[in-house]
């Protein structure tokens, strides 16, 4: 199974204070020397992250390919055809979210979503969709045209936090997740269920099928065991770890459980 490293979770640690370090550009042979498979980064129409001289120094110096997780905003789309990373994964956003809740409205966004991976695929992008685990999606992304799929693995993470958290319910539990541990174990199982039957649906169609969100040194593991999907992208939790192991060590660590 293939990494893909999210560093975009080092610059928001140098937007806190608003200076010039930790830069992002310096993860990347990291990533390479830890043998992770490629470098993931989040191009926000606000920027309020990577930005723009960020992308392009990595994608212009990365030895890894590039996977740039963007919306299909029209400046946005014209700043990724200038910086042509390997792949583009079309994501929703809404600028007061703090992380990528939820995928892509594919049935809504249809045409446009057509309209922009033809653009990329023309000028040698791959593309993929940010979508939640449901055929329907899924076929509408065949029909697209789109390279990948990557299954958002939100809900799945969700739960799986409340039911083997030590700590109880918190201030960051999810309201609607404060259930019974039997309960919270149905629902493990049947978010993993869908993981693994549309995996294998998309796999059917001819999709490639990649990975994320939410994942960690704990959840991942059963995620690995699911036939057909190639790769997972992970970012938060090993640049967490990176504070207390180094991150090239952060980066090994996940690497040997997925592998």
């Amino acid at each position: 199974m293939l990494l893909g490293v999210n560093i975009d979770h080092i610059a928001v640690l140098r937007e806190a204070r608003k200076i010039n370090d930790p830069d992002p550009l310096d993860a990347v042979p990291i990533v390479k020397r830890a043998r992770a498979d490629q470098i993931t980064i989040h191009l926000r129409e606000d920027r309020r992250h990577i930005n723009d001289y960020d992308a392009k120094r990595i994608i212009e110096n990365s030895q890894l390919p590039i996977n740039l997780e963007c919306a299909i905003d029209e400046k946005i789309i014209k700043k990724v055809l200038e910086l042509k990373p390997h792949r583009v994964t079309i994501v929703p956003e809404k600028r007061e979210e703090v992380t990528t809740e939820g995928g892509l409205d594919v049935s809504k966004n249809f045409e446009a979503l057509k309209d922009v991976t033809k653009e990329l695929q023309t000028n040698g992008i791959e593309v993929s969709l940010f979508i939640d685990p449901n055929p329907k999606v899924i076929k509408l992304s065949k029909d697209i045209g789109v390279d990948w799929i990557e299954l958002h693995t939100g809900l799945y993470s969700n739960i799986y936090a409340m039911l083997f958290s030590n700590l109880g319910f918190t201030k960051h539990s999810i309201k609607e997740l404060e259930l019974p541990r039997s309960k919270l174990k149905k629902l493990l199982q049947l978010s993993l269920k869908e993981l693994i039957d549309n995996t294998a649906y998309a796999n059917s169609l001819g999709l490639k099928v990649a990975a994320g969100h939410g994942l960690n040194y704990q959840n991942v593991k059963e995620i690995c065991k699911i036939n057909g999907i190639i790769e997972l992208n992970i970012g938060q939790c090993i640049i967490a770890r990176s504070v207390f192991t180094g991150f090239e060590n952060a980066v090994r660590e996940m690497l040997e459980i997925i592998q």
